[in-house]
């Protein structure tokens, strides 16, 4: 049974990396992009695994193994997520750190691409434990990150909490005089510690916009279209909560644990008050039934938020996809051969690169306002949000109809070339 689980975890990781290097090699060879760039972009620049001991609450050391890749920062420092979960290894890092490559350069922001992680559960663990993994694995990384150099934020299973032990370790370690220089070592960090408001609801918010955007351009009304949400973390919540707002019906949510349902509507702010009260589940909220986890998919709705994690929608359950627009929350969550089957079928797809890009903008904002010594408010944090994003869906748009490419295409089209532009203005050292 364990072979099986750890080879279907291999395949998942791998598949990732086989997924974005497909995505990359299809639009490089649309615009015919330089070979010698190419083989820049198709690598990472630095690969970090450290292994490091810690003290578990009953006085016993485990060892832990963190990840850190750094893929390309040509147009900045590096930045992306770091998350705790088991199917953390070197190949899902590399994947993750190529998407935020794309991601910033999409957008336009100053950044390269990073990701990384510790393989760990984070549910067997205690607070306090966690507390000691993460400020361990900060010191072991030591000046591989800085707050010009790569600069991490929460991803999946970490948060603001996270963020900020990582922020007092990395402090801590320079001298008195030197530590205020370093708030923007991480992004994502509580109000209190230095962070920025509505970067909470950032790529939530981005999600939603996106989803907007698309409507605004195919003149749908989001009114009473329904909408079904995997994964009802941060992203899941915040996407569903401005969905609703806008008058759209959320049917159904799938989480690590199962599977509900409800044609009338769940109501997003109850099951998020039963999720906190019930230690992350969903299982058991009483305004849904539950289903089977596998035909969540399946189900009839206009709208499919997957905001969990990669390779999620597959060759085997892409045709039984009902959805007309499919929003990527989660990063790499179609795979390859399932889209190419979604894309005859002529169901849209919001690209995770421009998707759920409205977390990294908001980490730019947050990083500018630590670097400038300025506090913005949540409505001019949103507001230039918006303006970005939809600058970004625009700019997709308009370059998958000038080339005829779906979305994907075109957003990685955009970015590869302003990565091109730089190398070919700089040239490469010596």
């Amino acid at each position: 049974m364990t072979t099986t689980i750890t080879s279907e975890k291999k395949q998942l990781k791998q598949g990732m990396l086989d997924n974005v290097m497909r995505q990359f090699n299809n639009a490089a060879d649309i615009i015919q992009l330089n070979n010698n760039i190419r083989k820049i972009l198709e690598v990472t620049n630095n690969e970090f695994i450290v292994h490091f001991p810690v003290r578990m609450d009953n006085g016993e050391v485990e060892i832990f193994t963190g990840y850190r890749v750094q893929h390309n920062n040509a147009l900045g420092p590096y930045k992306g997520g770091l998350r705790y979960h088991p199917t953390v290894d070197i190949d899902a890092a590399r994947a993750l750190a190529m998407w935020m490559t794309w991601k910033t350069s999409l957008a336009g922001l100053p950044y390269g691409g990073a990701k990384g992680g510790i393989q760990l559960d984070p549910t067997k663990y205690s607070q306090d434990e966690l507390q000691r993994i993460t400020r361990r694995f900060t010191y072991a990384l030591g000046d591989n990150i800085g707050p010009e150099l790569d600069i991490p934020a929460p991803d999946v299973n970490t948060n603001a909490q996270t963020m900020a032990w990582i922020l007092d370790t990395y402090m801590s370690t320079k001298s008195p005089n030197e530590r205020s220089k370093n708030l923007h070592v991480v992004t994502g960090k509580p109000i209190g510690a230095g962070g920025s408001e509505g970067r909470d609801r950032a790529t939530g918010y981005g999600v939603f916009l996106t989803i907007k955007f698309w409507a605004e351009n195919k003149k749908v009304d989001l009114k009473n279209k329904k909408f079904i949400v995997q994964g009802f973390g941060n992203v899941g919540y915040w996407a569903a909560h401005f969905l609703e707002k806008e008058g759209a019906i959320l049917t159904a949510v799938q989480d690590a644990y199962g599977s509900i349902y409800n044609e009338d509507g769940i109501s997003t702010e109850r099951l998020l008050e039963y999720v906190q009260a019930n230690k992350g589940s969903i299982l058991g909220f009483s305004g849904a039934n539950t289903m089977d986890s596998a035909d969540f998919f399946s189900l009839d709705c206009d709208i499919c938020i997957p905001a969990a994690l990669g390779n999620q929608i597959t060759v085997e359950n892409a045709p039984k996809i009902k959805a007309r627009l499919i929003a990527e929350g989660a990063n790499g969550p179609t795979d390859v051969k399932a889209e190419e089957i979604l894309l005859k079928r002529g169901v849209d797809i919001i690209p995770d690169i421009l998707c759920n890009s409205g977390g990294v903008i908001g980490s730019y904002f947050e990083w500018l306002q630590n670097r400038n010594g300025e506090i913005w408010q949540l409505d001019e944090v949103l507001e230039k949000l918006e303006k970005k994003m939809r600058e970004s869906f625009g700019k997709v748009v308009h370059k998958a109809k000038s080339k005829k490419v779906d979305m994907r295409t075109a957003a990685f089209i955009i970015a590869i070339e302003r990565l091109e532009e730089t190398y070919v203005q700089r040239g490469i050292f010596p």
